[in-house]
């Protein structure tokens, strides 16, 4: 299709009004943690590193990106198995019920985040604790990986459908056992699929807070959570655009690798 001059000026005005939308925000957030106005003059007079220093010193801080990291690892972990394992049973066999798995499959990303730790937190409160198991860190791996495993699954599945099975039947025609296949021929191809899966999983596990709110014991304090708690304390407010800014920074590299990864045709190399 070919665009008149006009169209093309007026589709490329709308996309970068919509793209400063979305990413002067991101800048201000970059810009102001090394303001040095404690109240955010615009435009800033000074600029300071001390807001990094305070950030790098406290402990509640680095604490609560351990619990994250511990968190977005093991639900990535779990998403890994359970989504690959899947994508393998509905894309390979043939068995009554496959659409409804696909669909039950997916139907966590799909659903709000709040009627999803609403969900978990009864069936923890009616399930997991009268056995003498209360909400923490395992809780909140469990509430993460029932969405995370949608990417890994979406990423499994559209790699196999894209390779088939032949390579898998070549193998077995030439003699290769089962886990010899899979070791030389499946994984290999499935290689990049799982770990943008696993890149995009961990993403959304990181960042996660209304599900985490409802599935979180006292003394499980994640990233988002902290920065949550301590956003309107005023003296916490510099160090919150810190924090704010090393996300906004650390996210581009798994967002990138995932998108040059999911879109790899020849299931690539790391």
């Amino acid at each position: 299709m070919t665009l008149s001059r006009t169209a093309r000026w007026v589709l490329g005005a709308v996309t970068a009004l919509g793209l400063a939308f979305v990413y002067v925000p991101l800048a201000l957030v970059l810009l102001n943690s090394f303001n040095a106005d404690r109240t955010f003059a615009f435009p800033p007079r000074s600029f300071t590193f001390g807001w990094w220093s305070r950030a790098w010193d406290s402990s509640g801080l680095r604490s609560a990106l351990w619990t994250s990291l511990q968190a977005g690892l093991g639900a990535t972990l779990v998403a890994l198995v359970l989504g690959t394992m899947v994508a393998f049973a509905v894309q390979r066999y043939r068995f009554f019920g496959r659409e409804a798995v696909s669909l039950l499959v997916l139907l966590p990303i799909a659903l709000p985040g709040i009627v999803t730790g609403i969900a978990l937190d009864t069936a923890f409160r009616s399930v997991v604790e009268p056995l003498g198991v209360g909400k923490g860190l395992l809780s909140v791996v469990i509430g993460h990986a029932t969405f995370c495993v949608v990417v890994v699954y979406n990423n499994v599945l559209a790699r196999l459908r894209r390779t088939g099975a032949s390579y898998e039947e070549a193998s077995a025609d030439l003699g290769a056992r089962p886990g010899q296949t899979f070791r030389y021929v499946t994984f290999p191809l499935l290689r990049s699929a799982l770990f943008a899966g696993g890149l995009l999983a961990f993403a959304l596990s990181f960042d996660e807070i209304v599900v985490t709110t409802f599935t979180a014991g006292p003394g499980t304090e994640t990233l988002p959570i902290w920065i949550f708690n301590n956003l309107f304390r005023p003296n916490q407010a510099p160090v919150i655009n810190v924090v704010a800014a090393v996300l906004i920074v650390a996210s581009i590299i798994p967002v990138y690798l995932a998108q040059r990864l999911s879109s790899d045709t020849t299931g690539g190399r790391l």
